[in-house]
């Protein structure tokens, strides 16, 4: 694998056409497919009115097994526990650190129920209540995601849900012993090796087996994403994920080694994963190129991290550093390094991005896995408007309202008023029944 300076595009900012050249870059057509839309309505239709049966024939077809029965596709609980007895010592340390962290952090985002009375002596408030039933998707194609588990089902359990139902394709009948242990610890309740739009399909509208959830979380190939669009409305989602992608602002004093495998981080997830790197300085982005192609050959998952370069990756000449700063609040990335002396004086100019990696020596990969903070997060510029997967995620609210006898005439005469402008007189009349005369 020999990858050369010239595979990766490389412009600036001082460029006539950069805008074309930047939308370019960014464009991703994550949902447009009319040929995978066709083919995952399919699915779901079929899964909505054949249920298990479907299962067992989408499985059979796309997962190259030959089960009869749904009974074939649960996992029994006592084969999580045993797969956490079974991975090695190191392995079982690694995830359980991961998983403590994960909950430490996210015990503070838990959101109360609180009241207050008014001047008039109603009662106001929002009551929070944790989700019933939720289900998490765990990729199980090109690469095992224990860490996926972890980040999706421990903030659920934070936040005190129900019922954590789990999905993940098992290919060939294999489902990796790492997920299976991540599931014991999370305190996963029921897991099925299913996969792709079908399970979508089936935690969003329930079959004799599985039974229905209210919100669906976690990553997944573009099958799963149409899939998650279709049936919102039906189920919550967390969001539609895009491919995995890395924006990394360096102020070129950083190590290139380092740059490189960051961006290879990202890379190689898979051909559609996107690495960008933003810097003031020339002779770091050249440097960087010369890593690129001294460190890429000695990785497993080469041919897809020079792919991903090739396609989508770019390394982007900026005058200065706050002209990066437009960029990345321009771009909205998923993961943001921040690879610059003072990382914390340029943090609060930062309006867009899924999760931040402030300075030289945080790395994105340990977000992925152990830092705490959860690793599903916004991708294709959504972080403009969306958030990393949290507590709030699991909870709803209620509004509440009581008032008394003074106070329902007092909002009564208010109500009526506004009732009337609008011409709905049954709302007028139910607030004067109660205006005291």
């Amino acid at each position: 694998m020999k990858m050369k300076m010239g595979d990766i595009r490389q412009f600036s900012s001082i460029d006539k056409d950069f805008d074309s050249k930047l939308q370019k870059l960014l464009d991703w057509q994550n949902t447009e497919n009319s040929k995978i839309d066709h083919q995952v309505g399919e699915i779901l239709t079929n899964v909505r009115q054949k249920g298990d049966i479907a299962l067992v024939e989408y499985t059979n077809q796309f997962d190259h097994r030959n089960v009869s029965s749904i009974k074939n596709l649960i996992v029994p609980s006592d084969q999580m526990s045993q797969a956490l007895q079974n991975i090695s010592e190191p392995e079982r340390s690694a995830l359980n650190v991961s998983a403590e962290r994960i909950i430490e952090y996210h015990e503070h985002q838990k959101i109360n129920s609180w009241s207050y009375c008014d001047e008039d002596g109603t009662m106001l408030g929002q009551q929070v209540t944790p989700l019933e039933r939720i289900g998490i998707y765990v990729p199980g194609g090109k690469a095992n995601y224990p860490s996926s588990v972890l980040m999706s089902a421990l903030p659920a359990k934070v936040a005190g849900v129900n019922k954590i139902i789990m999905t993940a394709p098992a290919p060939d009948g294999q489902l990796n012993p790492m997920v299976l242990a991540a599931a014991a610890i999370a305190g996963v309740d029921e897991i099925y090796t299913v996969g792709g739009a079908q399970a979508i399909g089936a935690l969003a509208y329930g079959t004799d087996t599985i039974k229905k959830v209210d919100k669906i979380v976690g990553p997944g190939n573009i099958f799963v994403a149409t899939a998650k669009r279709m049936v919102f409305g039906q189920v919550g989602l967390d969001m539609v994920a895009g491919p995995s992608e890395v924006l990394i602002v360096c102020d070129g004093k950083t190590d290139p080694d380092w740059i490189a495998m960051d961006l290879f981080s990202q890379a190689e997830h898979d051909q559609n994963a996107q690495a960008i790197l933003v810097s003031n300085d020339n002779k770091l982005l050249e440097q960087v190129k010369m890593s690129v192609e001294k460190l890429l050959p000695s990785l497993e998952r080469a041919d897809i991290i020079q792919s991903s370069l090739k396609r989508r990756g770019a390394f982007i000449l900026v005058r200065d550093l706050n002209e990066a700063v437009e960029l990345v609040n321009y771009i909205a990335p998923e993961h943001l390094e921040l690879s610059v002396d003072d990382p914390e004086d340029m943090l609060p100019r930062i309006r867009n991005a899924g999760a931040i990696f402030m300075g030289r020596f945080t790395s994105e990969s340990v977000g992925d896995y152990c830092a705490g903070p959860s690793h599903v997060l916004p991708t294709s510029s959504t972080a403009r408007f969306s958030s990393p997967l949290g507590v709030y995620d699991f909870q709803k609210r209620s509004s509440i309202v009581m008032c008394n006898e003074k106070s329902a005439s007092k909002l009564g005469k208010t109500a009526s008023i506004i009732a009337r402008a609008e011409s709905l007189t049954a709302h007028a009349h139910s607030a004067e029944y109660r205006i005291k005369k």
